[in-house]
């Protein structure tokens, strides 16, 4: 069923009115023309329930937006693009940074500078005309603030690192409506728990990022069918303990909608999708990707050497809205009965339609960056990832389906990341003062410092709309 929206109360309704003319951007109530558009956002199996939202329009926004909210007790919530919500929330103050889109590019500096709003396909080719690429991820309309706030695990992540890895600057609007340019120097404490805390200690307003000489990538896809899926799963594990860091790589199990928009070979098809993105030399790529085109006849075979700028086509992500819901496990290893497994659970035999991916880490992302952040379990080898189209009626039996192929894998799960956790909502427990609507994304010692570094920047919860944090309960100095 549907939640109704909320009705706003007398005095917070003219007080929002209020709000309204010392904004840019527009603000909305329940009932609105327009709230429900811009609550909305490209997960439609969960929406927020926000008692007001404020469109911003830039920073001098998002302060009073925060300003107002603390004012009236109430908590905040941030959305730009809607991909990653975790759960959906009823009342407080959504802050809609979507209208929020400025880029700028400096080739000497080899830095992107990109406000709430901006997603990565506004970055990439605006970097791609100095050769240069950023540390964006598979899907190129994701926002790029979300994404890299919670680690940012992309195409050229083995060579290069998480995104989170290599932010030079943020700029932040913290609980006390003040705008703050954080960086390693200015506070190294907050600059170290927005890298990897995700939306907990504020509202980001704009980033400042390095980027990468890379012009270009040798990548694509090789599909294979239905009854090659076990082989594929094992062969490409196999092979990931042969490739250089400059190869970054994933394969993902697939059941493919029989529908028209489907290309013809893949419609109704279960299929695995090997992507690869190599930055070496076009001919040395071809040799390293030969014992995949050894498993068997492909369906597809896209691999080709491609500008940076159509590296989005790798993967192909979905553009359209849609309900889902997705979990992870970061893994030590994965091994044959894991796999067995994980085809058993989740393969084409599933009670519901499992999209399982599995990204092959280490190389950079193995290793600390120069200024450490928040983003843990570098050990891990394998991301293995489940995701399910859950509409209405539907969750709970899906959520159950991936709670099984979570389990299985529990011998060798060392973690989760938080940038693929999807609809979940509290059923991965309410905030329990050890970050529960987090379990298992932070290493022990880095959740206490987090936990800290909350209990500095917003004691009262202001930030708990998004992934809840609790502050640590800090002892006053005697």
């Amino acid at each position: 069923m549907h939640a109704q929206p909320l009705t706003a109360d007398q005095g917070l309704a003219a007080d929002a009115r209020r709000l309204a003319d010392r904004v840019q951007g527009p603000v909305f109530l329940p009932g609105d023309d327009g709230y429900d558009a811009e609550r909305s956002g490209f997960q439609t199996g969960l929406r927020h329930l926000p008692a007001v939202v404020v469109g911003a329009t830039g920073a001098e926004d998002v302060r009073a937006a925060v300003a107002f909210a603390r004012d009236h007790g109430l908590p905040v919530g941030v959305q730009a693009t809607g991909h990653g919500l975790a759960a959906a929330t009823e009342g407080g103050v959504l802050v809609d940074t979507g209208r929020m889109t400025g880029v700028r590019v400096d080739p000497e500096a080899r830095t992107a500078w990109f406000e709430a709003g901006v997603r990565w396909e506004r970055v990439v080719p605006e970097a791609a005309r100095h050769g240069l690429a950023p540390l964006n991820g598979s899907a190129p309309h994701v926002g790029a603030v979300s994404y890299t706030l919670g680690g940012g695990l992309g195409l050229l992540s083995r060579e290069y690192g998480y995104a989170a890895d290599h932010v030079r600057a943020i700029d932040v609007v913290t609980a006390d409506g003040e705008l703050r340019h954080v960086t390693a120097d200015s506070d190294p404490e907050l600059f170290w728990a927005l890298r990897g805390g995700h939306g907990s200690f504020g509202v980001v307003t704009a980033m400042e990022v390095d980027l990468f000489p890379v012009p270009r990538v040798y990548g694509g896809g090789l599909v294979f069918d239905t009854d090659l899926l076990p082989e594929a799963l094992a062969a490409y594990l196999r092979w990931t303990e042969t490739v250089p860091e400059e190869l970054t790589s994933s394969i993902g199990l697939v059941p493919m909608p029989d529908l028209p928009m489907v290309p013809e070979p893949l419609r109704g098809r279960h299929i695995a999708h090997i992507r690869i993105a190599y930055t070496g030399d076009p001919a040395e790529g071809e040799r390293l990707v030969a014992p995949l085109r050894a498993i068997g006849p492909r369906l597809v075979d896209s691999l080709a050497d491609m500008p940076y700028s159509e590296s989005g086509t790798i993967y192909n992500d979905p553009t359209q809205p849609h309900p889902y819901r997705g979990d992870n496990a970061l893994l030590s290893e994965l091994g044959p009965d894991a796999v067995r497994a994980v085809l058993d659970l989740a393969g084409p035999g599933a009670p519901v339609g499992c999209v399982v991916q599995v990204r092959h880490l280490g190389g950079a992302l193995s290793r600390p960056p120069a200024v450490p952040n928040a983003v843990g379990h570098r050990g891990a080898r394998f991301l293995l990832s489940v995701l399910s189209l859950a509409g209405d009626g539907r969750r709970e039996e899906v959520g159950a389906v991936h709670r099984r192929v979570l389990d299985a894998l529990a011998p060798s799960t060392v973690g989760r990341s938080l940038n693929f956790l999807y609809g979940i909502g509290g059923e991965d427990g309410q905030d329990d003062g050890q970050g529960g609507r987090v379990r298992g994304v932070y290493e022990p010692a880095d959740l206490r410092r987090l936990r800290e570094v909350k209990a500095v920047y917003d004691p009262a919860e202001t930030f708990r709309l998004n992934y809840r944090l609790s502050p640590a309960r800090l002892t006053p100095a005697m």
